[in-house]
């Protein structure tokens, strides 16, 4: 099966960008690098916001939100599958407050009624929703807008938007309450994430980040007014980070739990090229619960990226050095800042190297 394209699309133009001083972020410097970038890249802005040693350290935006409109630290962006994470530990820390278990079947309380009549929706779990095992497409689209399954659910990977849907559901109707409160109880209110949000919100005027195609032309940006939750959840940088540094430190979550988020689910390992697998010191890679997991001899570094139209995040994470960085832009060639500003940030030289190698594979 090809592997998802997670971690890879937005590599391939950075690839042989050569690794540049460290700048910190804030400093004059930074601000002249970035700036020169998304000129040169056509791309409309960049937030960024930094972690080291367990705390963010610094956040700032550069370029436009919008047409003549600076971005700033509280522009909020469409963070697109960056929303996944979330969703995910939603869920987890339901599954560490009592009464709930990832591998419980999702059918004692919710069936899509596209499924009712196929027994496979039996076998679905929140453990295989969460690490992309459900057997489900990506969306219902995909087959014929009737869901359906396209494997047997465990049988291997396949990245699936729908089955976080299915999961949000489940929980739904396991706690009688809505995903968008649920989120607010488990994460938003807890870490104080008062910029984040599934759902459009009074506040998000004048505050949005406009989507621009690839040719800089901006576009209308996408809401939603019922919870999505594997897309379109509106955040800034520095609000994601602070969700980092929080799950880093595997916060409301038992003992049992934080050793399931923290490995590899459904390795992706024996499929990938020798070129992958030579790579020094890596042991395991592949969907954990939430997030794509590269379990290196050293450390293990945790990723996610997200992709919609005139947009392109990505936020990693090491909790062995409690590191990491939140990057969102909103423009369809976006990505093409990400190993610039990771160069300049000093990132861990044994991610970038894994990063690169996956680029030129």
């Amino acid at each position: 099966m090809p592997r998802p394209s997670l971690t890879l699309l937005f590599l391939a133009c950075s690839a042989a960008l050569a690794a540049q001083s460290v700048v910190a972020l804030g400093q004059p410097a930074f601000r002249r690098d970035m700036e020169e970038i998304l000129r040169q890249k056509g791309i409309a802005s960049v937030s960024i916001a930094a972690i080291k040693d367990g705390r963010v350290l610094a956040s700032e935006a550069f370029g436009f939100q919008s047409p003549g409109v600076p971005a700033t630290r509280g522009t909020l962006y469409n963070i697109a599958s960056l929303t996944k994470p979330i969703s995910a530990e939603v869920i987890l820390r339901l599954a560490s407050s009592g009464n709930w278990n990832l591998d419980e079947p999702m059918h004692l309380f919710w069936v899509d009624p596209d499924l009712a009549a196929d027994p496979r929706h039996k076998l679905l779990t929140p453990r295989l929703a969460l690490s992309h095992r459900t057997g489900l497409p990506n969306w219902r689209r995909e087959t014929g807008q009737v869901l359906a399954f396209k494997r047997p659910p465990g049988e291997a990977i396949g990245y699936s938007g729908e089955g976080y849907e299915y999961v949000a559901r489940y929980a739904e109707k396991k706690a009688h309450g809505a995903f968008e409160e649920l989120a607010q109880k488990c994460v938003f209110g807890p870490l104080a994430m008062k910029n984040s949000s599934y759902t459009r919100k009074p506040w998000f005027e004048g505050r949005v980040a406009v989507p621009f195609d690839a040719s800089g032309k901006a576009m209308d940006p996408e809401f939603t007014t019922r919870v999505i939750a594997s897309d379109l959840l509106y955040s800034t940088a520095e609000d994601y980070a602070r969700f980092l540094v929080s799950i880093m430190r595997k916060e409301g979550l038992t003992p049992p739990i934080a050793a399931e988020w923290s490995r590899v689910q459904a390795s992706e390992m024996d499929g990938a090229s020798q070129k992958m697998k030579a790579f020094p010191g890596l042991e395991d890679f592949g969907f954990g619960l939430g997030w794509e997991v590269f379990q290196l001899t050293s450390k293990s570094f945790f990723m996610h990226t997200g992709k919609d139209r005139g947009v392109f995040t990505l936020a990693y994470f090491c909790p062995a050095t409690l590191s990491g960085a939140v990057i969102f832009t909103n423009s369809d060639n976006g990505d093409e800042v990400v190993l610039p500003a990771l160069d300049r940030l000093g990132t861990d030289p044994a991610f970038l190297g894994l990063l690169r190698s996956m680029a030129s594979d």
